[in-house]
């Protein structure tokens, strides 16, 4: 494992999860218990994208995410440039 990388790339009902605590708390009443997750992930080398059309889809402004993801200009583009760089894609 010492060799593995990863990268995620954020789309659909998995936009809730990157909200910053401010709107997380403004959409579900607690702070969100992913940023810390998600900061420990990019510490560790993961990197972390979202789907740039997804969140124009969804209404989300890009500010209101957590900071450890960027916003990708596509999900699919993401996807293909890591595949093409060997990396496997692992769909959930």
């Amino acid at each position: 494992m010492a060799r593995a990388r990863f990268v995620v790339v954020f789309h659909g009902a998995a936009l809730d999860g990157i909200l910053d605590d401010a709107h997380y708390k403004a959409r579900f009443g607690v702070k969100n218990p992913n940023l810390k997750v998600l900061e420990e992930l990019r510490h560790a080398g993961v990197k972390l994208f979202v789907c740039g059309p997804n969140l124009a889809f969804a209404g989300i402004d890009p500010s209101t995410l957590s900071p450890a993801v960027t916003v990708a200009s596509d999900a699919l583009i993401v996807l293909m440039t890591y595949q093409n760089d060997g990396y496997a894609v692992l769909s959930f």
